[in-house]
């Protein structure tokens, strides 16, 4: 150690963990240090001493070394996660960095685990498995990191279905349980938390076939070996029921609505109608999906925010017959419009110039304005297939004809009897719900 900055010995009487400061009224005295190492020699230029006597290099030393000590409490930490107390809420949990990004866990309440310590056993599972995944070098399966994988692996690629999954995705699995471990997404958990939102019994199994689709996903992954499903023992009552029944129009509300449609509006609603088409399908149609010698309508795709997509379903995709009146209505709407060629859109957009069809906001607009003047409320586009099939109903088809012209996959869907259809039928039955339709709306 260095004595008056000349390198010298400590004097007697002088011990190491003394502070000295020099004598009063001196100007520089002896540099502190914490405890005496042999050999320790400070250059006389290397001391920068103040007239404290402290040295600066000394100070930064000591810095460093609480630095250092501060940076290692906080590395483990990060790696071994830490149990905070929330004042606000009166919560425990479990705080871990993931990805640089801070995750938290909710442990209970202070009434359930009155002392850190018992917090700290209750997140001993948790720590496990952050201590393993740290060892293996992977990120902590959470659901949040299971979601990202699944979108970028297995998220099916028609428009309107990764729209609907997304919907449920941010909207209800994430918010409750992107920071949980896939572990926790139990049978009785997930009951309990599907019967606390106030959805329709529909939209209830939809969400349930999502979070079943996570748990398959990752065990095709390994990510968690093969097992049975535990969202299997998941029960939803009066899945298929309804909380509001379905909109369908009278024929005398279907007629008074068309008075007060334009073109193309008007032709639109009388093929959705009559074809029981979805939105998405009659926006979609070309005038080359048209058989005008064989009277037969192809449903080749969809369109959903303006992008060209597939059908729903494989058994949307089929040809259906065309009535001789219906056929009139095509024929006057294409002599009517600008974009008649056979690769053009049946409904094309004028803003667009033919690139593109309506939008669907666009169609919506025109729909609610005409219901309003024609007084009728709680009507969508899809209300024209609602009444589509209502009307089959109403003029005697058969269950097996109705499914065939819904183009419905599953019978149950239409009804839940069974029945085969012949082409005839489908077009007598087609031809009675063409008239119903143009019955005065031309």
């Amino acid at each position: 150690m260095a004595y008056g900055g000349r390198g010298c010995a400590v004097p007697q009487g002088k011990g190491p963990d003394a502070v000295a400061l020099g004598a009063a009224g001196e100007g520089e005295g002896l540099c502190t240090v914490g405890h005496q190492a042999s050999g320790l020699a400070l250059s006389k230029a290397g001391l920068g001493r103040r007239p404290s006597g402290i040295s600066r290099a000394i100070l930064r030393s000591a810095v460093r070394a609480l630095g250092r000590e501060e940076f290692l409490k906080r590395a483990a930490r990060v790696n071994q996660g830490s149990v905070v107390f929330n004042k606000r809420f009166g919560t425990w949990n479990f705080l871990w960095c993931e990805n640089g990004r801070r995750r938290s866990k909710l442990i209970g309440t202070l009434q359930q685990f009155p002392t850190k310590a018992a917090a700290w056993r209750a997140a001993e599972p948790l720590r496990t498995r952050l201590e393993h995944a740290g060892s293996s070098g992977e990120a902590v399966l959470t659901v949040r990191n299971l979601v990202e994988r699944y979108r970028a692996e297995r998220m099916p690629r028609r428009v309107m279905t990764k729209q609907g999954y997304n919907t449920w995705l941010n909207g209800y699995i994430l918010p409750k349980w992107g920071d949980s471990l896939l572990q926790e997404l139990q049978a009785r958990p997930v009951d309990l938390w599907l019967q606390s939102l106030p959805l329709a019994p529909k939209s209830k199994v939809h969400i349930r076939g999502l979070v079943r689709a996570l748990w398959e996903f990752a065990m095709w992954r390994g990510d968690v070996p093969v097992q049975r499903n535990p969202i299997e023992l998941v029960t939803i009552k009066a899945a298929t029921k309804r909380m509001k029944k379905a909109r369908s129009l009278t024929v005398e509300e279907f007629q008074r609505f068309c008075e007060h449609l334009e073109e193309p509006f008007h032709t639109m609603a009388l093929a959705c109608v009559c074809f029981g088409l979805r939105i998405s399908e009659c926006l979609a149609l070309k005038w080359s999906d048209v058989d005008w010698l064989n009277a037969t309508l192809t449903v080749e795709r969809g369109i959903v925010h303006q992008v060209v997509d597939d059908v729903k379903t494989p058994e949307s995709q089929r040809s259906m017959c065309i009535d001789g009146e219906m056929l009139n209505v095509l024929k006057t709407w294409r002599q009517r419009t600008q974009f008649s060629g056979p690769d053009d859109w049946m409904f094309a957009s004028p803003s667009q110039i033919g690139r593109l069809p309506f939008s669907y906001p666009g169609v919506w607009r025109a729909l609610r304005k005409a219901a309003a003047k024609a007084g009728i409320v709680s009507i969508s586009s899809h209300s024209f297939r609602h009444t589509h099939r209502s009307w089959l109903d109403a003029v005697g088809t058969p269950v097996g004809v109705q499914q065939r012209l819904m183009r419905h996959t599953d019978i149950r869907t239409t009804m839940n009897v069974y029945g085969s259809a012949a082409t005839e039928d489908m077009r007598q039955a087609h031809g009675k719900i063409v008239r119903l339709a143009l019955a005065r709306s031309n």
